[in-house]
């Protein structure tokens, strides 16, 4: 009697258990994603670096501030390129033209005076040479004032080239000194750093009068209004995705809700290390707060339906069979899958009931 009660309790309590792992498949909507997770990233992030080396002997801004393209972030001290700016400043000015328009005059008056002197012995040589021709005076005589007229243009000719020369030379040196005044210049300007962009001081990484240069990062400028999503998908995933389609982000600093995003850009280079491609996406609607290198998650959706006869993935064995609540074996056609559920395009309706397998 009490084996009977028992065999009877077994087969309800299986009866029971069988019921309710019982399920049928439903429509419901569905879409098929990609996973990927990544860094927010402000737009046009970069860490400033000097060109330099030196001593940072002033920071200009604070994190957190504001900046426009040129502004200055810090300024680092070098006493030897201070002191030949300096001296290159001096030699300009020593050598500007205009310092020198004395020694213009000087040449230019030379040319007055040799020209002067080259017509009054022209005019000499001429007149005793008619009298030569009259026959009055002598040979020695007019040679004299023929030699003399032929130096007095010598040295007008002579004049002319000097001055010519002196104003070459003055122009080049002025040229030059100018020139190595803007080196200078230029090379006194890489100390002091400035940004490249409007945007927002993320990150101070030194302070006054640590020694830097080249290598050493100064500071993180970026956007302070648009961001970037950046995210890395696995290699059998990228022949996915492509630009334009729907991504939603779920972002640890905002619990559980959940922002729309669109996908810009897919770099084409594999991550040998990680096997994975960088892609990137952009908020439809940007979030109130954003913070550069937050930490998130995202799903590329691929294909998305509105109506699809669905049912638990754990349901689905070998790939494409089910387990029907007769104990039958149905192979099924696979659609559409997400974490949780799967698409049956064929072998199953609205009224077949299914157990879950072993």
């Amino acid at each position: 009697m009490r084996f009977s009660v028992f065999i009877a309790f077994s087969v309800l309590l299986y009866s029971c258990s069988s019921s309710d792992e019982r399920i049928r498949p439903e429509i419901q909507p569905i879409s098929e994603s990609v996973y990927a997770s990544g860094t927010l990233k402000s737009k046009g992030q970069y860490q400033a670096f000097a060109t330099v080396n030196g001593i940072i002997e002033e920071i200009f801004v604070d994190e957190g501030d504001t900046l426009k393209k040129g502004d200055p972030i810090l300024r680092i001290s070098n006493e030897v390129q201070q002191l030949n700016a300096e001296n290159a400043r001096l030699a300009a000015d020593y050598n500007d033209l205009a310092a020198n328009k004395d020694k213009l005059h000087e040449a230019a008056s030379q040319i007055d005076l040799t020209r002067s002197k080259m017509k009054n012995d022209s005019a000499i040589y001429h007149r005793q040479k008619n009298l030569w021709d009259q026959q009055v005076g002598s040979k020695n005589e007019l040679e004299q004032r023929e030699l003399a007229y032929l130096n007095s243009g010598n040295a007008y000719s002579n004049a002319i080239i000097r001055y010519n020369e002196l104003k070459r030379q003055l122009s080049f040196a002025s040229s030059q000194a100018k020139g190595n005044l803007s080196i200078s210049q230029t090379l006194s300007s890489d100390f002091v750093l400035r940004s490249e962009m409007d945007g927002i001081v993320y990150s101070i990484n030194r302070s006054v009068g640590e020694i830097v240069g080249p290598q050493n990062p100064l500071a993180v400028i970026g956007s302070s209004k648009d961001f970037i999503l950046e995210m890395q998908i696995d290699e059998k995933d990228i022949l996915l995705v492509r630009q334009g389609m729907k991504v939603l982000v779920k972002l640890d600093s905002y619990n559980d809700r959940v922002f729309e995003a669109v996908l810009t850009r897919l770099n084409p280079l594999m991550n040998e290390r990680t096997q994975t491609f960088t892609v990137e996406a952009e908020f439809v609607q940007i979030p109130e707060h954003l913070f550069p290198n937050t930490s998130f998650e995202a799903s590329i959706l691929i294909q998305t339906k509105d109506k699809a006869l669905l049912i638990p993935r754990n349901y689905v064995f070998k790939d494409s069979l089910v387990l029907k609540a007769g104990g039958d074996t149905q192979r099924v056609k696979i659609g559409l899958k997400d974490y949780k559920k799967v698409e049956i395009l064929e072998g199953l309706r609205e009224t077949d009931e299914l157990i879950l397998p072993e």
